[in-house]
């Protein structure tokens, strides 16, 4: 074993091919398109003050094992077979994660509990043993995860076998013990804790899966929109909901890959510690986009199936909050990255505040289109804000 482990498994830093994405990263993606719309389809089925926050924590969780295993694979190579067979056991485990999804807070809590616990532990576990006797600070990391991850899965499977609110309150300690991990730096008692200098993460690799599970998001939003248009009746209101739901879509890929994504790489590349820059704007500032794109596809639906309703805060809510939270993310995500706050966004906030006082006196398709005009009223003022400046370092 000793010619199979350690380096061997290793990506080869500082090199092309060591930075790059691999064909069975991308192939791992794939699960998420399905969580994503299982998250999706769970929302727009349930939505209830219960529902949501339902929605919310398995969306939490979904992008927690997905984050953690681009973080591990950017060290780890997913060409060594090893590696291979870990990513396809993870990619296994993810579709039972998936596919008990709807039923996550009914009879398949435990299902799962189960496959979270065995992605995250499992993975945290195959990496530690791979970082032995080539980076010891990296697997002094792997050992404090590990026990962070084991700490949650405790509470993970109890609330599996729980019922009802208490399993809910059960995975909400588990999810606030493991996103309290890293900003805690994953300290243990006698191993000490991480440090930012620990995590010497390819910033281009990061940047570059962090965009494609956002394409992975914009996709499935787009695949919902189309799904639905094609299951009703032809009509110029149907018709007008679809472009509108379209180019809120293509709206928010521009806002994230116009100016966002490409200068996040180049600062995260040229960055002392990369770790984390890495931490702040791909970990944790992306939640945000990734829930505001699910979101808007669930309001998608929702202006398919009830065009002229008016008054109903709830839909309200999740027309114009798709489109805020994904402009908070990327408020959030461009001001790490650049230092400055968009002020494009911040005016879109606004703006979206504004609509949700008149939102219960107009009807959803109505306030949908308003909602994309924000999204392209944003764009614009930062197209033209930015244009010619994209090599700067900063948002102006």
């Amino acid at each position: 074993m000793a010619k199979t482990n350690g380096k061997n498994w290793l990506r080869a830093k500082g090199s092309a091919s060591g930075n790059k994405v691999t064909f069975l990263e991308l192939f791992f993606d794939l699960v998420f398109v399905f969580s994503i719309s299982q998250l999706s389809h769970a929302l727009a089925a349930h939505y209830t003050p219960l529902g949501a926050a339902e929605a919310a924590l398995m969306t939490f969780a979904v992008w927690w094992v997905w984050i953690f295993t681009a973080w591990v694979t950017n060290w780890l190579d997913p060409d060594k077979m090893p590696v291979r067979g870990m990513l396809v056991a993870l990619m296994m485990l993810g579709l039972l994660l998936s596919a008990s999804i709807p039923e996550a807070f009914g009879d398949k809590g435990l299902l799962f509990a189960g496959a979270y616990v065995a992605m995250q532990v499992g993975r945290s576990l195959f990496t530690t043993y791979a970082m032995t006797r080539v980076d010891r600070a990296n697997t002094l990391n792997f050992v404090r995860i590990t026990a962070w991850l084991v700490a949650a899965g405790v509470f993970w499977i109890a609330g599996g076998l729980l019922e009802h609110e208490a399993r809910l309150i059960a995975w909400v300690i588990a999810l606030a013990i493991e996103y309290a991990g890293p900003a805690a730096g994953f300290a243990v008692p006698g191993l000490g804790r991480s440090t930012a200098r620990d995590w010497d993460v390819s910033g281009a690799h990061m940047a570059e899966r962090c965009a494609l599970f956002v394409i992975i998001c914009l996709g499935e939003a787009i695949l919902v929109s189309g799904r639905t248009f094609a299951e009703l009746p032809f009509s110029g209101l149907t018709s007008a909901v679809f472009v509108t739901g379209f180019i809120g879509t293509v709206a928010m890929w521009w806002l994230y890959f116009r100016f966002g994504h490409g200068r996040a790489a180049h600062r995260i590349e040229h960055e002392e510690t990369p770790g984390s820059l890495a931490r702040q704007a791909f970990t944790y500032g992306h939640i945000p986009i990734l829930a505001g794109i699910i979101v808007h596809a669930v309001a998608v639906e929702f202006m398919f199936s009830h065009p002229h309703e008016t008054g109903d805060l709830g839909i309200a809510a999740a027309v114009l909050g798709g489109s805020g939270l994904f402009l908070i993310g990327n408020l959030w995500f461009k001001g790490a990255t650049s230092g400055r706050m968009p002020l494009s966004h911040l005016a879109g906030l606004v703006l979206l505040i504004l609509l949700a006082f008149v939102a219960p006196f107009i009807e959803v398709y109505l306030m949908g289109i308003l909602a994309t005009l924000v999204l392209i009223v944003v764009a614009a003022w930062e197209y033209r804000s930015l244009t010619g400046t994209e090599a700067a370092p900063t948002l102006h």
